[in-house]
């Protein structure tokens, strides 16, 4: 199942998940881009939004607006939904209206295979212009596929001048009952610091496996980025 968190009011960006996006309000355009791929819900805090799903034929769940992140929305849609312990779950994030469907399954993938990790992710390789913007989360990964680290930083530093960086793509895969650890665990210090929920994981020495997409995709998370994706994304 792919469960997809909403919540209206971002800091950064409030209301963004209703931008125009070629037609579509952004929620509906990311749901429209993954619906093939397994069951869709959207979960969020808004009476606006359930309204808006319910026009364009998608299942959405009323959720808290207390939640700190996405993570712990979709683990409350999961128990309203009372998903059973081994689902799949993947975690697409409302304001990735442009990504493409393969990245979603590559992640399916990855944590239906990986028995050992807690949850699984992806990543791209950018360029050091996208590197130097703390709004592109990088990913530092071990020799076996796994996260070391996640930062708004440029990580590693290019002390030689390091031409590839790997840029996160905020898509995740969980069991449900692994999802429920996840959202058990204790908020780390690191989390709190670069505002980066899967820092939680890593911080409490759980495996978040990663595997390598090609994507042109990218959050939007401000007004620029959002003009920025139009004109690349026009239809």
């Amino acid at each position: 199942m792919i469960i997809i968190p909403a919540r209206l009011q971002s800091t950064r960006f409030p209301r963004k998940i209703l931008c125009d996006i070629n037609g579509y309000p952004m929620v509906i355009a990311t749901a429209n881009r993954v619906k093939n791929i397994d069951d869709v819900v959207i979960a969020t805090d808004s009476d606006e939004v359930m309204s808006i799903c319910e026009k364009y034929g998608f299942k959405a769940i009323l959720t808290s607006s207390n939640h700190q992140s996405g993570t712990d929305r979709i683990n409350e849609a999961a128990e309203i939904l009372k998903l059973k312990e081994e689902e799949i779950i993947i975690n697409v994030q409302a304001d990735e209206p442009f990504i493409e469907p393969e990245v979603v399954e590559a992640v399916k993938k990855k944590i239906t295979s990986d028995k050992q990790a807690l949850m699984a992710s992806c990543y791209k390789k950018i360029q050091k212009d996208f590197a130097n913007d703390s709004n592109h989360v990088k990913v530092i990964v071990d020799i076996n596929g796994y996260a070391i680290y996640f930062s708004r930083s440029k990580i590693p530093y290019d002390r030689e001048e390091h031409k590839d960086y790997l840029g996160h793509l905020g898509i995740y895969g969980f069991r449900c009952k692994n999802l429920k650890k996840f959202c058990s665990l204790p908020s780390s210090p690191l989390e709190q610091i670069e505002k980066l929920e899967q820092l939680r994981a890593i911080y409490n020495g759980e495996k978040i496996a990663m595997v390598e997409v090609k994507s042109e995709s990218f959050g939007i998370d401000t007004r620029e980025d959002l003009e920025l994706a139009l004109k690349i994304f026009r239809d």
